[in-house]
């Protein structure tokens, strides 16, 4: 008895030993994850609000002012983007530490995404050199020039791996709109900083467009207003109106254009555990010739049913008779 009273006891210490080195390494994990976002507490104390105040020496008074909306940075987002790791001043001045800001502090030469990640071995696989020559070959850098940059599109703040990160389609359809739609709508009128003209996204833009909210909500701009190269996640070179897709087979049908595009990054897994048809593109898309109502399927299978049913029954009531 005593001896099955140590043998329980001493499985009870060892299960206690065991769950609290699981919890050790759960509390180190979390703490891990915590360490992966920079600590830039002193910048955001003022850039992630829209007031800020600080103690003017010359009045000896405390100061509140309203935080310019475009120096204002949301903390949440940033914790989510790329770059949650880097501290304000690995991109900016140094100087940016001390408060008031010295005004030349203006004209400091932004980095540029090239400036860190062209030519790295580590960043190779997202082929940065052949997205910038894409760039340029766009009706955006035709346009611009040098002016040009990623962080037009891609807030470097904010910026998430969304393509290769994200399960739903319709999340990386809004995401990726969303940047289009950044300068291409009434409200932000950020189009008018490099051109008089108008271009904005809406139905009275895409004439042709049938049923032009499920498109806007299901599809990227980019799926008929780029270029595709194979070689690249995400097209780069949009193109002209004039050159956009405008035919419905182009990405309704069993070899879509969609699939070199939108589903790329999905197309490979779904195609091993699926199928093509179930595994990708009826789960997504509309292919003509492949798509079926509920419906009338149910209809089909009971009229079929039906129909078996009584040349059965009748099958059997003349075996019966002829008997």
């Amino acid at each position: 008895m005593l001896k099955n009273i140590f043998i329980r006891k001493n499985f009870r210490f060892k299960l206690e030993l065991f769950l609290s080195f699981l919890i050790i390494l759960f509390s180190l994990n979390i703490y891990s994850q915590e360490q992966k976002v920079a600590d830039n507490t002193k910048c955001l104390k003022c850039h992630g609000k829209y007031y800020f105040q600080f103690y003017n020496e010359v009045l000896s008074d405390t100061i509140h002012k309203r935080m310019n909306p475009y120096f204002i940075i949301n903390k949440d987002l940033y914790k989510k983007s790329v770059h949650r790791t880097f501290e304000c001043t690995d991109c900016h001045e140094k100087e940016y530490e001390i408060y008031p800001h010295a005004a030349n502090l203006k004209l400091e030469s932004k980095y540029t995404c090239q400036d860190c990640h062209s030519g790295d071995e580590n960043f190779a696989k997202f082929h940065f050199e052949e997205i910038e020559i894409e760039m340029q070959k766009s009706i955006h850098g035709r346009e611009m020039g040098t002016a040009a940059r990623c962080e037009m599109c891609h807030n470097p703040h904010y910026y998430e791996l969304n393509a290769r990160k994200k399960d739903k389609i319709s999340d990386i359809v809004q995401y990726s709109n969303q940047m289009c739609l950044h300068c291409h709508n009434y409200k932000t009128n950020r189009f008018y900083l490099l051109s008089d003209s108008i271009a904005v996204i809406n139905e009275k833009s895409h004439p042709w467009l049938p049923n032009h909210e499920l498109h806007f909500k299901n599809v990227r701009c980019i799926e008929c207003h780029a270029e595709y190269n194979d070689s690249l996640l995400v097209a780069h070179n949009i193109m002209e109106k004039e050159k956009a897709v405008k035919k419905c087979i182009e990405c309704h049908r069993s070899n879509s254009l969609l699939t070199t595009s939108l589903y790329k990054h999905t197309l490979k897994e779904n195609r091993d555990k699926f199928g093509f048809f179930n595994g990708t593109m009826m789960n997504d898309a509309f292919v003509i010739g492949a798509n079926r109502n509920y419906y009338m399927n149910a209809i089909s299978i009971i009229a079929f049913s039906i129909i078996i049913f009584f040349i059965l029954f009748h099958l059997v009531l003349r075996l019966i008779y002829k008997k």
